[in-house]
């Protein structure tokens, strides 16, 4: 059983990937993975790429918590940036976002200040 994508783990709290598959969500949460988030808007990829109702079914069968928060670019805004810091305080850690490659489930990560926590 292993994944279609690897997680890339960027701190003990937090991963990033490309594209998941639906079965890739039982073995992500076999794995100790608490949490998803979708950065990817639905249909970016074409008709195969899963919908993010099929991934959030697959999660909450498996006991996870999901979130869409689709970017369709890098051009991340600061209201991005305080949403999604949020986010990754309030879900069950440990999280793994995935968005077509990773690239921007990181910078989103990234321009948090790597934060998975509340600020003190």
């Amino acid at each position: 059983m292993t994944l279609t994508v690897q997680p890339r783990q960027v701190c003990p709290e937090f991963a990033v990937c490309g594209q998941i598959a639906v079965a890739d969500v039982a073995k992500l949460a076999q794995q100790g993975y608490r949490s998803i988030i979708n950065n990817r808007p639905d249909g970016e990829g074409g008709p195969a790429q899963p919908s993010s109702a099929d991934i959030e079914a697959a999660a909450k069968a498996a006991g996870m918590a999901y979130v869409h928060f689709p970017v369709a670019s890098l051009m991340i805004t600061p209201e991005q940036v305080s949403k999604y810091h949020a986010l990754c305080a309030d879900l069950p850690h440990p999280i793994v976002a995935f968005c077509a490659a990773g690239g921007r489930a990181n910078a989103l990560f990234q321009a948090t200040g790597c934060q998975v926590g509340r600020s003190a």
